[in-house]
């Protein structure tokens, strides 16, 4: 069985990292599987993607027997070759990308999910920057999203402390946009990214991408970047659509143009 699940369902691209036996931890195989259907997801019928777990994990971050091992990738190629690409894909990508945390995630696991443009939980689930535990810093982005989540001071105790941060309280902390119960979790989640694929895409990528850029303008560059982008968003078709559907008091249909 392949280390990651990949399909495209109803414009949505659903990546379920499958190690379940490992708690869906990360070895090469699975990282470098992860970064080509992400770079299937930039197909033009993919609207939305949704990265999952397989089993009662989401991800428990690197595989440490892999670390260990000799004829491994070594912890140079870990993160050049490994996750850097992966979180780099995950924000580059033109398209929402949903979190969908089913269980633990921790390390790598954990800031993986937390790149992603929204992240929603199961009530069991739990978010461990785990580092620490085994004299590491805090990678695949997390010294970098992390205090912009839920500011310097929480972050710097978590990253340092490596405590577990339940579900419930990483919603309370800003961490992470909505938990759902356990029993309805998955279809809670994917009814978001059903709802995002409807969307009007080029629109969502905009916004994704001024997102990005907020965090190194200033206040007057950030208007302007406003005011090109919103010059591009009005002359999509979804734009047009929209202003249609709106006057004539009917429901959009947007198609991601």
């Amino acid at each position: 069985m392949s280390s990651i699940l990949f399909e495209i369902k109803n414009a949505v691209g659903i990546i379920t990292l499958n190690r379940p036996d490992k708690l869906n931890s990360f070895n090469r195989e699975m990282a470098l599987l992860m970064q080509e259907k992400l770079d299937e997801c930039k197909k033009n019928e993919v609207r939305c993607v949704y990265i999952t777990g397989a089993g009662k994990g989401f991800s428990a971050g690197q595989d440490l027997e892999e670390v260990v091992d000799p004829n491994g990738p070594g912890m140079g190629a870990i993160l050049s070759e490994h996750y850097n690409p992966i979180i780099a894909r995950i924000r580059r990508l033109e398209k929402p990308v949903i979190a969908a945390v089913n269980g633990v995630a921790a390390g790598a696991g954990a800031n993986i999910a937390l790149c992603c443009d929204i992240v929603v939980a199961s009530i069991s689930a739990s978010f461990i920057q785990a580092f620490s535990k085994i004299g590491l810093i805090p990678d695949s982005s997390g010294t970098f999203v992390l205090p912009r989540l839920i500011g310097w001071q929480k972050a710097s105790a978590l990253m340092m402390l490596g405590e577990k941060v339940p579900a419930e309280e990483a919603e309370r902390i800003g961490m992470i946009y909505k938990v759902f119960p356990d029993e309805t979790f998955a279809e809670n989640a994917m009814s978001i990214a059903s709802y995002l694929s409807q969307m009007p895409t080029k629109g969502l990528a905009f916004t994704k991408q001024l997102l990005g850029q907020s965090v190194k303008s200033t206040l007057e560059e950030q208007l302007q970047d406003e005011d090109v982008y919103q010059q591009r968003a009005a002359k999509t078709k979804d734009f047009q659509e929209g202003v249609n559907a709106f006057l004539e008091k009917r429901i959009p249909k947007f198609t991601g143009e």
